[in-house]
Parts: C-alpha cells; structure tokens; sequence
C-alpha cells in the first residue's frame, strides 16, 4: 500500500470541495464561522472520504472489469483494508460532529447514513442521484447546525435554500457521472446544463447580499467551470469527455459555495473558499477527483 493508492482511493483532489459546504451553510444563517464550523468542517472531510473508500469497496467486482487499475482491483489497496477505512473515517466524522452539539450530531448521523445507503444500495438505482444531492446538502446543513444556536424561521429558509442549490447541482453532475464509462448520453448533460444555468440565475439574483458584485463574479466562475465541459459532453457524449464533464462538475461546487457564502454577505467566507480552486485544480491533474 502507497501513499498514492490511498490518494487515489480517497479522490484527494475532491477533498477540497467539501469545506466550502460548512462555511456556505454557516453564511446562510448569519453567522461568522468559529470552532464548531471547524467541527462541522472536520466531520464533512472524514464521511466524504468514508464515502469514497466505501464506494471503491463496494464497486470493487465492477472496477475489476471497468477500471482495473483502481487502487482494489490493482492490488494496492486490499478491500478489508477499505472497508476499515470507511468505518474509521464515519467513526471519527460522528466523533467531531458530537463536539459541536447534538443537533449538528443528529445532522451527521442522518449525512453518514445517506452516504453508506447511496454507496451499499442505492448508487445504480434510479434513487443514486437523489442519495447524493441529499447528502451534499446534509453537509451544508451540518455547517449551518453546528455554528450557532437554532436560527430564525427566515435564516433557516435561507439554509434550506442554499441546500437545495448545492444539491441541485450535485443531482445533476451525478446522473451525468452513470454514463462517464461508457458514455452515449446527450440527455444527462443537456439536462445537467440546464439545471447549471437555473442554479447560476438563482444564486446572482436572490439573496440578502447588499452588493451583487462578488456574487455575480462568483456565480460566473462556477458558470465558466461547469457549463463548457457539460456542452461539450452534450455534443459528443464519449467516455473522456463525460468523465471530463464530471470532473468540471465536481471542481465547480467550490465557486457554488463561494457564491452562496457571498450571497449571504458572508464575503470572508466566499474568498477563503475560492483559494481552495487552484489547489484542487493541481491536485486534479495528479489525481483524477471522479
């Protein structure tokens, strides 16, 4: 076992994608990030990666066919091994979640439980997308949870709306990512582009935010990050461009959380998360975050 496999198994390159979700959801109820937010932080990190060595365990026969040169079927990784590591990483992931407070504890459990039913059950079924937008919203939720006391009705509408966002576009990226090794769909990238353009007109012009400068700006980087590869991918649905597509769609979540973060007037919050975009660029042409 490498430091590389586990990198590989782990999507290091994706890992960067998640911290935006606590600091947007702390952003939507109002609040500055301080050490819970840093909880909810911590405990995303560790139910993404449980859900990445998970999901390699549990498509270990599929990946021996498909992709044999993943860390399990290539042999250097064995799948006890990441199955320990999935167990561990939820383990520790519920740990930091119930040093912030049973509320964000209660959001955690129900995140570790969508992740561990979308990879053992119901990723190939027509439930997989919806699994993962519900668990990438969970995850923002558990930030806006952890950071504060129970917020008023309006600023938990706001939390709930932001979600709805993120997981909105996290339905649409996935049911592309069913097609990124065979390819042949003209449907889910079409589709996913459009649910791209209604994501980026909602977010540049709702919200609380007194000046729409930065939202707008943001909105357009998540924009130019996800809507060319998906036109592409539309136009000519191979297997590189689908993965391609995917991948564009994965690296975009960080300008939609900077975005929704600066919707809400949190624009500490919005550039704190845009300086995590060069590092997952490099890492992502190490390893591939798909």
């Amino acid at each position: 076992m490498t430091v590389r496999a586990w990198a590989e198994l782990l999507r290091i390159s994706a890992l960067f994608t998640v911290p935006g979700d606590a600091l947007a959801g702390a952003a939507s109820v109002g609040r500055r990030p301080n050490s819970s937010t840093a909880l909810a932080v911590g405990a995303s990190l560790c139910l993404y990666e449980a859900g990445m060595a998970l999901n390699d365990w549990a498509d270990r026969d599929e990946d021996a066919v498909d992709r044999p040169h993943r860390p399990i079927p290539s042999g250097r990784i064995s799948p006890r091994a990441a199955l320990t590591a999935a167990g561990a990483l939820t383990g520790a992931g519920l740990a930091l979640a119930a040093r912030a407070g049973r509320p964000a504890l209660a959001v955690a459990t129900g995140l570790a439980a969508t992740v561990w039913a979308y990879d053992l059950r119901l990723k190939h079924t027509p439930a997989g997308p919806a699994a993962m937008a519900a668990a990438r919203g969970l995850d923002l939720l558990l930030g806006a949870t952890a950071t504060g006391a129970a917020p008023a009705p309006r600023t938990a509408r706001a939390a709930l709306t932001a979600a709805a966002l993120l997981s909105t576009h996290t339905y649409a990226v996935t049911a592309v990512s069913r097609h990124e090794t065979q390819g042949g769909s003209t449907t889910a990238p079409l589709a996913a582009l459009a649910a791209v353009a209604g994501i980026g007109s909602a977010v540049a012009h709702e919200g609380r935010a007194p000046a729409r400068l930065l939202p707008t700006a943001l909105t357009g980087a998540y924009l130019r990050t996800a809507a060319r590869p998906l036109a592409h991918a539309a136009l000519n649905p191979s297997p590189p461009l689908t993965q391609r597509a995917v991948g564009s769609g994965i690296r975009a979540m960080i300008p939609l959380q900077a975005a929704l973060a600066a919707r809400a007037g949190a624009a500490g919050s919005a550039l704190a998360v845009m300086g995590l975009v060069p590092l997952a660029r490099a890492l992502s042409r190490k390893v591939s975050p798909t």
